[in-house]
This record gives structure tokens, sequence and C-alpha cells, in this order.
């Protein structure tokens, strides 16, 4: 089954960067909607940041990034990244690349979620 593959996790100080990297099939690209979520122990997963790829749009970035993270996408390798800079340690989470994204009025959801990767952040 096509699932999306995360990659670029790890541990960092706060203050620092790093940057998470989804690729997906032509066929998941195709969908024009990708986006990234996470979660931590004990919490909901949160919508982190979407992007519609037909037009390199960011469609959602939850207002606990703003300014410090941002997606983008690249079409040639069929990837979508997350840029995270300044991190904190509220950050640290598991960190999931999906097709799914804000259209403006409501969330569509593909189906193709990756496994995740680990974010830990320490003060």
């Amino acid at each position: 089954q096509e699932q999306p593959v995360e990659s670029g996790g790890g541990s960092v100080q706060a203050g620092g960067s790093l940057t998470l990297s989804c690729a997906v099939s032509a066929s998941i690209y195709s969908r024009k909607c990708m986006g990234w979520f996470r979660q931590s122990p004990g919490k909901e997963r949160e919508e982190v940041a979407t992007i519609d790829t037909s037009r390199a749009y960011i469609t959602w970035m939850a207002d606990s990034v703003k300014g410090r993270f941002t997606i983008s996408q690249d079409d040639a390798q069929n990837t979508v990244d997350l840029q995270m800079n300044s991190l904190k340690p509220e950050d640290t989470a598991m960190y999931y690349c999906a097709a799914k994204c804000w259209r403006g009025r409501s969330w569509t959801d593909f189906g193709y979620w990756g496994q995740g990767t680990q974010v830990t952040v320490s003060s």
C-alpha cells in the first residue's frame, strides 16, 4: 500500500532548526493536497501546515508555528518539506506527513498517512 515516507526528525536544543521531508508517489502527489501534522503523548493530533501543491499555496499554518515553520514542495521529487526554525520544547511530537489539507472551508483527507518521524526539542 502506498504511503508517505517521512525523514529528518531528531533531537535538537531549543532555538535550533530541523527540516522534515516527506516523499510520496506520483499518484499521491497528484492529489495536490499535502500536509504535516503532529501528536504529543496525551494530546490530540494537531494540524501543523498544509499546502495545495497545484499552485504551491499554503492553505493552513497553525498559530503555534506561524513565523517559525514553513512548508514547501518539490515537484520534481514529489516531496513536501517542513522547515522548522526557532524550535521550542512544546514542538516535541511525532510528526506525520499525509495527503490531507485545508481547502478553505473543510479538511480533505485522502487517507494516505506516513509512519511519522519523532522530533524532540530540549530546553
